[in-house]
C-alpha cells in the first residue's frame, strides 16, 4: 500500500516504534527524489540522530527506510552525506565514467571482418577498416576507421565479439651447380621473388598435393598454385601459369635448396623468360624467411593441415587463381618493416606501415616503369576496386568452403557440413597427417 501522508506530528521514537508496528506496509510516495531527500533531513534534525545510542539509531533507519523505499547501503551514504556536508543533495557526489565510443554494431562489424579475414594483426584491421570507408566509401566503418590498433585486442574480448566470431619436411643439402648462392637483393625494386612447397599432408599413405608459393620481396606480392606431385612435367606447367599472374616483371627467382627448384627444367624455363635464379646460402636460415613466414600464416590459416588428395590439385588451382590471389594482393594488408640502426650498427624493425600489395606496389618511385607491358595502372585499379576488401574475403570463404566440401575425405565432409572447419575436423587431419610423416 502507498499514501502519500504528514508525519509532522511523530515527534518521539515511542511514536516510531508504534508506527513501524502498526503500518509495516505503508511508505512514503515523495513526488521526486529530492522531496525524498529533504524529508530525510527533516527527521534528521527532528530526531537528532547524530546524537542517538546504537539501538534508536537501529529503529530510526528502520523508519526512514521504511518510509522512503530506499536501501540501507543508499541509507547509509545518505545519512554520511548529511553528517559531511550538513545538506542531503541529488550532486553530492557523481561517479567518473567513460562514454562508449564504439557501438554493438561496430563490435559485430569488427568480429565479421575478422571472420573473413582470418583475424589478422590489429594494425592490419585497422587498415581495412580504413580502406572499407574512405577506399569503398562504406559509411558504417566511420568509428572503426579512426580506432587505435590496440583497441581493437580490447574489443575482441568483449562478449558480443565472443557470440560473433568463428576466429614438412627438412630441406637436405645437395650439391648442384644450378643457381648463385646469394642473397637477393632487390634495391627497392620488385620481381624478386622468394619461392616454396607447401605439402598438404598424407592420408593412409597416400600423399597430398603440393602448394607452390611464390613471393614479392618488395611489394609481398604473393601467388600460390597447385600441383598434384613434385616433378618436373608439373613445375614447370605451374610455374608458367603463377609467373604469368604477376603484374610486374620478374627479375630474379630465389629458392632453398631442394631439388624440385634446382633442376635443368626450372633452370631452362627461367632462362628462356630471362630470369635470374638463386638458392639459399648455407647456415644462412633468413634467406628465404619471407616466403616460410607466409606459408604458416598464409598457406596453413586459410588451407589448414589436412591432406587433400591428388586428384584434387586442378580445383585447388581454380580456387587460387579466381578467388584467393586476388583477394590476398589487392584486399589483405600486409605488415612492412622500417628499418633502423642504432650507434652500435645493430639493424632494428619496427611494422609501423599496413599495406595490400597493390598500394605498396603503387607507393613505388616510378611505379609504372615496373609493370609488363601492355599492363597498366588503370586496369590494375579496376580489378581492386570491384570487390571491398570484405566482400572479396566473403567471396573467397564461401569459394573455400565449397573446394573444402568436395575435397575433403567424406569423414571431413561431414563434419564440415554440421560445423564448419572444425576443431574436430582439423584435430582428425592433423593427427592423420602427422601419423604417416
Amino acid at each position: 500500500m502507498i499514501t502519500e501522508m504528514n508525519d509532522t506530528e511523530i515527534t518521539t521514537l515511542v511514536q516510531v516504534e508504534k508506527y513501524l508496528q502498526a503500518s509495516q506496509d505503508i511508505k512514503f510516495n515523495g513526488s521526486s527524489r529530492p522531496e525524498k531527500y529533504h524529508w530525510l533531513e527533516e527527521i534528521i534534525d527532528r530526531f537528532k540522530y547524530f546524537i542517538l545510542n546504537r539501538k534508536s539509531k537501529g529503529k530510526l533507519r528502520e523508519y526512514m527506510t521504511s518510509m522512503t523505499g530506499f536501501s540501507p547501503a543508499q541509507l547509509t551514504r545518505l545519512v554520511t552525506q548529511k553528517l559531511l556536508t550538513g545538506v542531503i543533495k541529488t550532486s553530492w557526489s557523481g561517479r567518473n565514467s567513460f562514454e562508449n565510443k564504439y557501438t554493438r554494431s561496430d563490435i559485430e562489424l569488427l568480429a565479421q571482418t575478422d571472420n573473413l579475414h582470418g583475424r589478422l594483426s590489429g594494425p592490419a584491421t585497422r587498415k581495412i577498416f580504413n580502406r572499407q570507408y574512405y577506399v569503398y566509401g562504406e559509411t558504417a566503418f566511420i568509428r572503426l576507421q579512426e580506432i587505435s590498433s590496440s583497441h581493437i585486442y580490447n574489443l575482441r574480448e568483449s562478449r558480443v565479439y565472443m557470440n560473433k566470431t568463428i576466429t614438412i619436411g627438412r630441406t637436405m643439402s645437395v650439391q648442384i651447380a644450378i643457381g648463385v648462392r646469394r642473397k637477393p637483393n632487390p634495391g627497392g625494386a620488385p620481381g624478386y621473388l622468394r619461392v616454396d612447397s607447401v605439402h598438404q599432408g598424407e592420408f593412409k599413405g597416400i600423399k597430398g598435393v603440393y602448394q607452390i608459393n611464390l613471393v614479392d620481396e618488395v611489394t609481398q606480392w604473393e601467388i600460390l598454385v597447385c600441383v598434384p606431385c613434385i616433378s618436373e612435367m608439373y613445375l614447370k606447367e605451374a610455374l608458367v601459369l603463377a609467373l604469368e599472374q604477376f603484374p610486374f616483371i620478374i627479375i630474379n627467382f630465389h629458392s632453398d635448396n631442394g631439388s624440385e627448384y634446382i633442376n635443368k627444367t626450372v633452370a631452362a624455363l627461367l632462362n628462356k623468360t630471362l630470369i635470374k635464379q638463386s638458392k639459399s646460402r648455407s647456415s644462412r636460415t633468413n634467406d628465404n624467411a619471407l616466403v616460410e613466414g607466409k606459408n604458416a600464416s598464409v598457406v596453413r590459416k586459410h588451407m589448414g593441415f589436412w591432406h587433400i588428395g591428388q586428384s584434387y590439385a586442378p580445383d585447388v588451382n581454380r580456387f587460387y587463381v579466381g578467388h584467393f590471389n586476388n583477394y590476398l594482393n589487392y584486399h589483405r594488408p600486409c605488415g612492412f618493416a622500417t628499418v633502423s640502426v642504432d650507434e652500435k650498427g645493430r639493424k632494428h624493425k619496427k611494422y609501423d606501415i599496413y599495406r595490400t600489395p597493390y598500394e605498396q606496389l603503387k607507393s613505388l618511385k616510378n611505379a609504372p616503369q615496373y609493370l609488363k607491358k601492355g599492363m597498366s595502372f588503370k586496369e590494375l585499379d579496376k580489378l581492386a576496386m570491384s570487390d571491398s576488401d570484405n566482400e572479396s574475403a566473403r567471396r573467397m570463404q564461401e569459394a573455400k568452403e565449397k573446394l573444402f566440401k568436395k575435397v575433403l575425405s567424406p569423414k571431413g565432409s561431414e563434419m564440415l557440413k554440421k560445423g564448419g572447419m572444425s576443431s574436430e575436423l582439423r584435430r582428425s587431419h592433423d593427427e592423420s597427417f602427422h601419423a604417416h610423416v
